[in-house]
């Protein structure tokens, strides 16, 4: 597959397309108005530079120019695989599946999302290919984390997953790992409980933010604490998981917590807001 395309150019989005391109593939990137798709191009842009800087990429320019940012969804009608990566909502992601099904041309075509929780199944039925439609959950930042989870549905065909498996691992050097499709697939099941304690460990003042955070650190050895880590994934985004993983199982401990809720309602989304659990 050579020719990718990414619906979405948040730090998500901007990600996969940046890696993608540093495959040496072409990609078409959408987003939904002009002055998401220049704030896209510049997130892209700087990303590369840093990457430049560092040694990982030998010219930024010359990645970049196999990166289109655009705002009108039919120039994705060549593609060979697309990714979607946009706001987590299930209802946007199953429209959008809808409309990508009408204006992918190929019927080989695999589309894709990057969701970090929804059942795949709810999207694949959306179209009518189910099965050409697979997850493919990267990690933030894209650039930098291994980590792809692979996500087929009940009716994904094996050669579709094995087609991704080969795109992720061969052209991109990410290493994936096999989930099945349960919201929160693997990392996540297993993350968001975690962070959501430290929240209500948080909300019924038993230790301060800087507490927790520091306590996981240099007590657990992780390299940041679940606090802060919120604040890096957005608190919109793990309430959404949150919220899925509690549709899904109905387990108390996977319910968002009142400050979490709050949080979110107020607009502190974390890092990309300026201001979460912490200020920055």
């Amino acid at each position: 597959m050579e020719r990718i395309g990414v619906v979405g150019c948040g730090l998500m989005g901007a990600g996969i397309a940046e890696v993608s391109a540093r495959a040496g593939k072409d990609v078409v990137v959408v987003d939904y108005s002009q002055a998401a798709v220049d704030a896209g191009v510049l997130r892209i842009q700087k990303s590369l530079e840093r990457a430049e800087e560092r040694g990982k990429v030998r010219s930024a320019d010359e990645v970049l120019k196999r990166i289109r940012v655009v705002d009108e969804l039919d120039l994705l009608a060549d593609r060979e695989l697309v990714i979607e990566a946009i706001v987590e909502d299930e209802a946007a992601k199953v429209d959008l599946f809808r409309r990508l099904d009408e204006i992918v041309a190929s019927k080989e075509a695999v589309l894709a999302t990057n969701t970090s929780s929804i059942p795949i199944m709810k999207l694949a039925v959306a179209t009518r290919r189910p099965s050409h439609v697979v997850g493919v959950h990267f990690f933030n930042p894209v650039p930098v984390l291994s980590l792809v989870e692979l996500v087929p549905s009940l009716l994904t065909d094996p050669h579709t997953t094995e087609r991704v498996r080969a795109f992720v691992q061969n052209d991109l050097g990410k290493h994936a790992v096999d989930c099945q499709d349960r919201a929160g697939f693997v990392v996540n099941a297993l993350l968001i409980p975690f962070i959501l304690s430290a929240v209500r460990m948080l909300e019924s003042g038993f230790a301060t933010a800087e507490d927790i955070d520091e306590a996981l650190v240099r007590g657990a050895a992780h390299p940041q604490g679940p606090l802060a880590l919120a604040d890096l994934i957005g608190l919109d985004t793990t309430k959404a998981v949150a919220e899925s993983l509690y549709e899904e199982f109905k387990e108390p401990l996977f319910a968002a917590p009142p400050l979490l809720a709050r949080m979110v309602e107020a607009g502190l989304l974390g890092r990309k807001t300026g201001r979460g659990f912490y200020t920055y």
